[in-house]
């Protein structure tokens, strides 16, 4: 194989969910390509390595030469309240979803100490005076359901806990909408029995 070829593979295959097969195809179809897709990937690719960087104040990427991210910069979405989330792909789903209209802050991953992250890896440090400056009344965690993310949620509460009149929630969890129960498993039970309401 091409050598120019083989090192485009690798660096494709090193893409999150993209094994060699898959690495492979896409090469050749870019490669083959007699409509300069490539090209056009290649330039849309290094214009936004140049021009894309996160936004000062939340974390999410955003085009250099506007400053603070579009979300950051709607005053209709001042609303008090601010969702923390792990990274840029949890705010697409939400809004794809379109279930929040606030500000979002992204921690850039969770707390783990098998992986050695700490709170100094992460966006954390900047979140009190996100809650002050911006007139914060709710904090909604929207972390992953696991260890490294409850773990991350309570590290943050303390970090803000000193702001007066900051409520903290998270999403729910357990029993899925339409979800039947024999489709669920003990852990997702026993989440949605220890957080049941009255009704």
């Amino acid at each position: 194989m091409n050598s120019k070829i083989e090192k485009l593979i690798k660096q494709f295959a090193k893409l999150p969910r993209v094994g060699n097969r898959a690495a492979s195809r896409m090469v050749l179809a870019l490669l083959q390509d007699k409509s300069g897709r490539a090209a056009a990937l290649a330039a849309a690719l290094a214009d936004a390595y140049e021009n894309v960087r996160p936004c000062p104040n939340c974390g999410i990427l955003t085009d250099r030469e506007l400053g603070m991210c579009e979300y950051c910069r709607d005053d209709n979405r001042a609303n008090g309240q601010l969702c923390v989330v792990r990274d840029l792909s949890d705010v697409w789903t939400l809004e794809k979803s379109g279930v929040f209209r606030g500000r979002y802050h992204i921690l850039g991953g969770q707390l783990s100490g098998a992986s050695g992250v700490t709170p100094d890896d992460l966006n954390i440090s900047s979140l009190p005076g996100r809650v002050t400056g911006e007139g914060i009344r709710e904090i909604i965690f929207a972390l992953p359901n696991t260890v490294e993310g409850k773990t991350t949620q309570h590290y943050v509460m303390s970090v803000i806990g000193a702001c007066d009149g900051v409520m903290f929630s998270e999403l729910a969890s357990g029993v899925p909408l339409g979800g039947d129960l024999d489709y669920l498993d003990d852990g997702t039970l026993t989440l949605a029995f220890g957080g049941r309401k009255t009704l």
